[in-house]
């Protein structure tokens, strides 16, 4: 039996999780964040735990389906846990994991980047489309 060194594992792991290789599980990851129903879930959590109906308000234009599915990606994927309180009516939490929350400037910086750049991506725009 061959052993191998933290050190070897580390390598190996960057070996088998290269997002550029075809059969690469990131790439799933890599969707899921690069979703913008993903991307505003995460940036509406920065401030704490959120109900989904606060959420859905928050976040204009998301449905209600597509909202609940984005959730369960996310939990799913360990960015975000679902705490549900016994109440009347049942109370239902959603809050950034330590995982989510290091995600968390990376998707604030992309959505600030967005927002601040908005002008000069329209400008782009209409040249391409005035070359067109």
């Amino acid at each position: 039996m061959v052993t191998t060194t933290a050190g070897q594992r580390r390598e190996q792991a960057k070996r088998d999780y290269d997002a550029f290789l075809a059969g690469c599980p990131t790439r799933e990851l890599l969707s899921t964040l690069t979703d913008k129903w993903a991307a505003l879930v995460i940036a509406a959590l920065a401030d704490g735990p959120h109900r989904h109906s606060e959420l859905a308000r928050r976040i204009a234009g998301v449905s209600q389906k597509m909202l609940t599915q984005t959730l369960r990606t996310l939990e799913r994927d360990g960015l975000l846990s679902r705490a549900v309180t016994a109440s009347v009516p049942v109370r239902v939490d959603y809050e950034l994991t330590p995982l989510g929350r290091e995600l968390l400037p990376v998707m604030l910086a992309i959505k600030t980047w967005a927002e601040t750049h908005m002008d000069r991506v329209f400008q782009a725009r209409a040249r391409f489309d005035a070359g067109s």
